[in-house]
């Protein structure tokens, strides 16, 4: 079995080409063995752009392998592959497919995750042969060119030796279930149980063995639905509860004064030990803010701990600055803040840093300057994110306040109308000692420093499972970024994460760029959220701006939409005022790990008509999914319903009756849905052969359920026992979705993969 990725010790793997589709001219496929991004010529290009294109790689021994990285040309070109797949095995004959995505057009290389392990119990999956399949370039009709691929991962003999044994067996033991489920579909019990018995090598898990015998062979649904409440009550079905969608539901919450005024630009952070909320500062429309609450949560009650930190000693008043938590020592820290042009003066443009600790009720100034020390320069609308266990903070990105005249920086001359971002920075709170870790790449650095892309409004969250920021979107003087990439904190790393990165304003895959973001993160459930709203730029801002929630998995890289609102326009957020928030920016949303819950306060909602207007709204989110209860609920609906087509068949009167009493007890009548479905049955059961089959097509479009009944019905068909056999067997498959898969038959059909 495969343990924590971690384990999984990578290095550089050699391969050579084995085969490839075509090629150009002098654009041989061996060219993409070396990295030479300023050669034009040091690349693959396909003859044409017909498919299927493909380079096939041997690796010089068999491995597991974890990631690939695509080389660039230093420019953007048209021959780029924007689409591709790649899949790897033992075989080339018989691969499987371990990744889909595509590359940006621009110089920067891209690392992508492979799929790298399988089964139930996730163990690895060894690659001898890796096929890379171009499917789209930038430039349309164009050949597809790839400069560089390198391939990591580990080839360790004493990892992969075993991987190849159980893949070779586990191949094995799907024949001989794909088999037994085949033979058992044809009703021959005895071949199933011959083979079973010779093989040692089980259909199923014997509890979903017992399962079919009650709907199959019996033809027992009441003895069906108590299996499946008992199978609920035992966790068997939390695995499918936990795989759906989450459902956002947004409350307002209300408290007596005093409370927080309207504000925008503040911060807040949340402990989770004591359900307490701390909001500090912000900026009302008028003048920047120093006030410091807390919010305990159980009490439902906001408290004024202090109307001006700065004459209890702590920071002066202030707004789109940072704060973060530390909740071992339950101690909160604040950096950096925005000046109005006028106010920046060198005296003024320090950046002090400053701890208050929650059980003390004291702020202490840690430094004047952090800039002075090693550390950020005075920063706006930058990220910090604390790294508890390894006793770090980690601030990146933010812009630099400069004074009106230009200035010396480390040697440079700086233009102060030219934004200037700051870069990567760790502070250790052991010793008090910043360091950066990277520079922006506009920025003097020292040789041989790390670089990278700084911006403003990003999300920036630590992982503390994986140990990795999570950094993506943001801006960068008028450019709206799009990426998305990790940095490891331990081993100083930067992987780039690529999912077709953020989209467009209208896209459904990913949250669309240039608009206002706010991210939090579940480290043990391997899940970042973010609510994505107003756009800053007056000019992205229209009268159907939404709101959006989405979720991304870390396990399986991706991003699911969970909420958008039905927007159509001010008199919609009139209407809906106290039942979710609206559109905005300069807010702050928090996360309680514990008690999975979010919440939000204030911001700017953008109005050009009242530009100082601020919000003082404070909300809570819960993401909820399907219960065990609906999900019980909807297998016994499913049951019943093909009780319920059984005793049509034979009994109109027993049928309508069952109809209104084990069906419509458990239909939900004040759900618009289910009570037109249950009305269609009524109807599909009265259906006569006299009927024109029009009803049935028109109670088709709604429910093939019903339709199949209906045809039924209406034919006055006398089912064999074959018939209700393969009817009752559709019943068992439909209620195996809900169980994991390593405890099911197979989910594939011996039949289906035999080719015609």
């Amino acid at each position: 079995m495969a343990t924590y990725d971690a384990t999984l010790c990578h290095r550089i793997l050699e391969y050579r080409i084995y085969k490839c589709s075509s090629y150009s001219s002098t654009y041989v496929p061996e060219n993409i063995l070396v990295d030479k991004p300023s050669d034009q010529s040091s690349r693959w290009s396909s003859d044409n752009d017909n498919h299927p294109q493909f380079l096939i790689l041997k690796l010089q021994h068999p491995a597991i392998v974890k990631t690939i990285t695509f080389g660039k040309y230093e420019k953007t070109h048209v021959c780029t592959i924007r689409k591709f797949k790649v899949y790897g095995g033992m075989d080339p004959d018989n691969m499987m497919e371990l990744l889909e995505s595509g590359l940006r057009n621009d110089s920067v290389p891209e690392t992508f995750d492979l799929k790298h392990v399988i089964g139930s119990e996730e163990n690895y999956f060894p690659s001898r042969y890796i096929k890379i399949l171009p499917l789209q370039s930038w430039g349309p009709s164009f050949n597809f060119s790839i400069w560089h691929v390198r391939l990591a991962g580990n080839d360790d003999p004493t990892i992969v030796k075993p991987s190849i044994e159980w893949v070779n067996s586990y191949r094995q033991r799907e024949v001989i279930r794909l088999c037994m489920k085949h033979f058992r579909r044809l009703e021959q019990p005895e071949v199933v149980e011959t083979i079973q018995r010779v093989t040692g090598v089980p259909l199923e898990d014997p509890r979903l063995s017992v399962l079919y015998d009650l709907l199959v062979t019996q033809g027992d649904h009441c003895q069906a639905e108590r299996f499946i409440t008992s199978a609920v009550t035992i966790g068997l079905l939390n695995d499918y509860i936990n795989a759906q969608s989450y459902r956002a539901v947004w409350t307002k919450l209300s408290s007596s004064e005093p409370k927080p005024g309207m504000r925008g630009g503040h911060q807040m952070v949340l402990d989770p030990s004591t359900e307490e909320l701390y909001l500090f500062g912000g900026w009302d429309g008028n003048q920047d803010l120093a006030d410091f609450w807390t919010y305990n949560i159980s009490a439902g009650k906001w408290t004024l701990i202090c109307r001006d930190t700065e004459t209890m000693g702590g920071p002066s008043a202030r707004s789109c600055h940072k704060m973060c938590l530390d909740p071992y020592k339950r101690q909160l820290y604040t950096l950096g803040r925005y000046l109005d042009t006028q106010y920046r003066s060198p005296d003024n443009l320090k950046s002090d840093f400053y701890m208050y600790d929650l059980a003390t009720y004291k702020w202490t100034k840690i430094c004047d300057d952090t800039g002075a020390v090693g550390g950020p320069q005075l920063i706006f609308d930058h990220q910090m994110s604390m790294d508890s266990d390894g006793r770090a903070i980690y601030v990146f990105g933010g812009r630099v306040l400069v004074p009106l005249v230009s200035t010396e920086d480390q040697g440079a001359v700086v233009n102060s109308n030219e934004p200037i971002f700051s870069g990567l920075y760790s502070y250790n709170m052991r010793t008090g000692a910043w360091t950066r870790l990277a520079c922006d790449i506009a920025r003097p650095n020292l040789p041989n420093e790390p670089t990278i892309r700084s911006r403003v409004g990003h999300s920036m969250l630590f992982h503390t499972e994986s140990r990795k920021l999570y950094i993506f979107a943001g801006q960068r003087s008028k450019e709206y970024l799009t990426d998305f990439f990790t940095y490891d904190v331990d081993v100083e790393q930067l992987e780039h994460i690529t999912l077709r990165d953020f989209g467009t304003k209208d896209s459904t895959h990913v949250p669309a760029a240039g608009f206002t973001q706010r991210a939090t993160i579940d480290s043990e459930l391997g899940e970042i959220y973010v609510l994505s709203g107003l756009s800053k730029d007056k000019d992205k801002r229209d009268d159907n701006v939404q709101n959006s929630f989405w979720v991304y998995s870390i396990k399986n890289n991706r991003w699911s939409c969970i909420y958008r609102n039905e927007n159509v326009g001010e008199k919609y957020w009139s209407k809906m005022q106290d039942y979710e928030p609206c559109p905005r920016f300069a807010h702050q949303l928090v996360y309680d790990h514990v008690n999975k819950v979010h919440y939000l306060f204030g911001g700017n909602p953008g109005r050009s008509c009242l530009p100082k207007l601020r919000l003082d709204d404070f909300w809570q989110l819960r993401l909820c999914r399907p219960s065990q209860e609906e999900i019980l609920k909807k297998c016994k609906l499913i049951i019943r319903k093909h009780k319920f087509e059984e005793l049509a068949l034979r009994n109109s009167i027993e049928a309508l009756e069952y109809l209104q009493t084990q069906i419509s007890e458990i239909i939900d009548h004040s759900d618009e849905e289910q009570t037109k479905e249950f009305q269609l049955l009524v109807s599909v059961l009265f259906q006569t052969k006299d009927q024109p089959d029009s009803n049935v097509d028109e109670t088709s479009s709604t429910d093939s359920w019903n339709s199949s009944l209906g045809n039924i019905l209406t034919a006055h068909k006398n089912l064999t026992p074959r018939d209700i056999h393969i009817r009752r067997r559709e019943l068992y498959d439909k209620l195996t979705e809900f169980f994991p898969e390593n405890l099911t038959q197979p989910r594939a059909n011996l039949i289906d993969l035999l080719p015609l």
